[in-house]
């Protein structure tokens, strides 16, 4: 089945860039997802549960969850992908949603019910009571609607510094052009967005970077320059601490999937 998405209308619209339902055949396989410094909530509608694997470990969470924004990469099961509704927040969007602090999401999967309470704890047994996917969209979407605690346009500092972020401009000159004291700078991009300035900076430098990478080939120098690390040695260091692997062993699903790369 090909996959469904909603664009939702105002007042969700600052705050969310879809809802999408995935349905289709996944072959269980164990794949690292690399960070891309984004904020989801997800409802597996194939099993009751998400999990995570580190270091032989596994960890498990309920179906229904809110991925915070993550700053170093996830092994997943691709089995979990097969039958999915995704709401892909905007960035700073997920704050308006939630009561608690979205840096304390970093790097986790919260179970929904701790977040929501019974708005969580239900909402998968409503999505596959659902007669069909955009009927279970407009479940979530009313769900949403529910829970947004403030309708006001998003802090336009967060779009700012992301765009600056973007063409490369440092945390420190960032702040600069802001006005702003560097503690409350801190304060509210991590508000927004559940990170700090700088490793949310360092998380879409390597995004640039892996998106540009070619498929065979790669001269890692000239990528490091190219990207505004100081050397090779750098943009490994880096590379490694982001994704847990070197640049030579990284091997993406696709050259348009690089953010999924197959294995542990």
């Amino acid at each position: 089945m090909p996959p469904h998405s909603l664009r939702p209308a105002f007042p969700l619209a600052p705050f969310i860039e879809s809802l999408e339902y995935i349905q289709g055949e996944t072959v269980p396989a164990l794949e690292r997802i690399l960070p891309a410094a984004r904020v989801h909530l997800m409802v597996n509608l194939d099993q009751d549960e998400f999990r995570t694997y580190s270091g032989g470990v596994v960890y498990r969470t309920s179906g229904a969850i809110l991925e915070g924004p993550h700053s170093r990469a996830t092994v997943i099961d691709t089995i979990e992908q097969r039958h999915l509704l995704s709401v892909n927040f905007s960035l700073g969007g997920a704050a308006r949603f939630f009561r608690i602090p979205l840096s304390e999401t970093r790097d986790q999967l919260v179970d929904l019910d701790q977040l929501w309470g019974r708005d969580g704890a239900v909402l998968r047994e409503r999505l596959l009571e659902a007669p069909d996917p955009q009927a279970r969209l407009k479940i979530v979407e009313s769900v949403l609607l529910r829970r947004l605690l403030d309708s006001q346009s998003p802090d336009p500092m967060i779009p700012f510094a992301a765009r600056a972020f973007e063409q490369g401009a440092s945390v420190s000159s960032v702040t600069a052009r802001l006005g702003l004291l560097p503690k409350t700078f801190v304060r509210r991009f991590r508000g927004h967005t559940g990170l700090s300035p700088k490793r949310y900076s360092r998380v879409r430098r390597l995004q640039r970077l892996v998106s540009s990478v070619p498929q065979s080939g790669a001269d890692w120098a000239a990528l490091a320059a190219l990207h505004g690390f100081t050397d090779q040695a750098h943009l490994i260091h880096d590379f490694r601490e982001l994704t847990g692997l070197t640049p030579a062993s990284y091997r993406p699903r696709s050259p348009h999937e690089y953010n999924h790369v197959p294995g542990p």
